[in-house]
Order: C-alpha cells, then structure tokens, then sequence
C-alpha cells in the first residue's frame, strides 16, 4: 500500500512537471509576444514585418582573439615591462580550476548545458519577477554575454568605444540580435568552447580582463590554481564589478560570494 502511494506521488510530481513546462512554454510566447511585438509594432511594423526583421538580422558572428597584454623581455627572458590595453592572458579551459567554471555557470546561468544559447524559463522567471517584485532580474544566458562582450570587443579594438552597448542601455533590437547571435553560435561552438570564450572575455576589475588576470590581480595566483571561496568570489564579481569589488567594498563582495557558494550546492 505504500508503496503504492509511493508511485502515486511520484506520477503526480511527474505530471506537475509536464503541465508546468507546457505552462511555462506558453507564457513564455505570450510574454515574448507582449516585449516584442508591440515595440515592433511601434516603430511602424505588423507581425508578419516584425518576423521578417528577425529573420533579417545577423546570424553570424565573427569571434576574434580578444586583446591582450604584450610583455617586453631581457635576453634572458626576464619581464622588463608589460603593455596593455586590456590587461588580459588568455587561458584554455583545462588551465582554469573546475571551482571557476562550476562557479560562474551556477551564479551566471544554471542550465547553461542544458539550453540552446537562450532560456525560455528563465526569461519567464525573470519576466515574473520583473512584474511583481520590486527590482529588476535579467534572464540574459552566459551565450548571451558572450555574445555582447565580443561585439563590444570588437568596438574597441577598431576605436569604436561610442558604440559599446552595455547590458542596461539594450534595445528590443539589440536584444533580438542578440538572442539570434546566440542561438546561432551554440551550433557552431561546443558549450566548453563558449565557456572558455567567456570566460577569458569577461570584465572582472579595470586591471583585470579575463579570469586569469583576475586571479593575479586579486589573489596572487593563476586561473588553476583558484580555491573555492576564491572562485565564488570572482564569480561573484561579474553581474557588478563596481559594487562586488572586494577592495572597495569587502562586505558586499563576501555576501555574494556566500550566494555564489549556496547557489553551487544547489547544482
């Protein structure tokens, strides 16, 4: 009997499932439905101009080696000066310790192995919670980032600092691109590919782009050899490097790093 009931509960939680992944899939279309297409609509467009506008953006982005700090050397091989725009030094994935990459995907975006590039529940959640809470939540996929921070790379490699968009400057069309460049690069890169692409991309402090950087610059190590508070920490850093800044602000930087922490326990 008991086990009968046991299989009873398990059915129903399995059939909860089901309905709220349907649930949550139409109003996800309901949702993108009401962001986009009144916008579009807006600007002078119908429905059927808004999906041909998406079909008409860029599906391809170009993925250059991201800047990097150039070393001066003695005969010897000893630094006698480093030059840099953006202090970065790119490593491979295998180089980076598994406390950084575990770290970064919990507090960044969670299901990151398991979505195509953007995430239908968590544009939901945060579409929810935008609506009913006070405060604002994103829903943006570590892909996404990815993707903007390339774009913005490639502005300023070319000079072109005045047309970096940042996440909070965004428009619908921005976000579109965006969500398009994404989807279109998980077809052409392994998940581990776009990890470590991020990861040796990201903003984490004005001296330090990229994690191995930023490993030296706030703990004297390297990407390697981080421990698990460290790692939770920097991880920590990237949503706001200003206000995270275990520097400037020490208090703020331990409370996110104890949420990065309790966010890894629940993967």
């Amino acid at each position: 009997m008991a086990q009968q009931r046991k299989r009873r509960h398990r059915l129903a939680a399995t059939l909860a499932r089901v309905i709220g992944f349907f649930a949550a899939s139409a109003m996800c279309g309901v949702l993108a439905a009401s962001l986009v297409v009144p916008a579009v609509a807006a600007a002078g467009f119908g429905v059927s101009n808004s999906i041909s506008y998406f079909d008409n953006l860029p599906s391809e982005l170009l993925v250059e080696p991201p800047l990097q700090a150039t070393k001066v050397l003695t005969a010897d091989g000893q630094t006698i000066a480093t030059f840099y725009t953006e202090n970065r030094i790119k490593v491979p994935l295998d180089r980076m310790s598994p406390y950084i990459r575990d770290a970064i995907v919990a507090i960044e975006d969670s299901r990151f192995y398991e979505h195509p590039g953007i995430d239908p529940q968590g544009i939901l959640r945060a579409a929810i919670f935008n609506l009913t809470q006070k405060g604002q939540q994103g829903a943006s996929t570590i892909t996404q980032q990815y993707v903007t921070n390339v774009i913005n790379e490639a502005f300023l490699s070319q000079d072109k600092g005045d047309e970096v968009v940042l996440s909070g400057q965004k428009s619908i069309g921005d976000k579109l691109r965006e969500m398009k460049l994404a989807i279109a690069l998980e077809k052409k890169f392994s998940k581990d590919q776009i990890l470590e692409g991020y990861l040796n991309l990201v903003f984490f402090n004005g001296e330090a782009y990229g994690i191995e950087a930023a490993a030296r610059y706030f703990f004297s190590t390297t990407a390697a050899d981080l421990t698990l508070p460290q790692a939770a920490l920097l991880a920590g850093l990237v949503n706001s490097p200003s206000y995270y800044n275990p520097v400037v602000n020490p208090d703020q930087a331990i409370s996110r790093r104890n949420q990065v922490l309790a966010k890894m326990l629940e993967l």
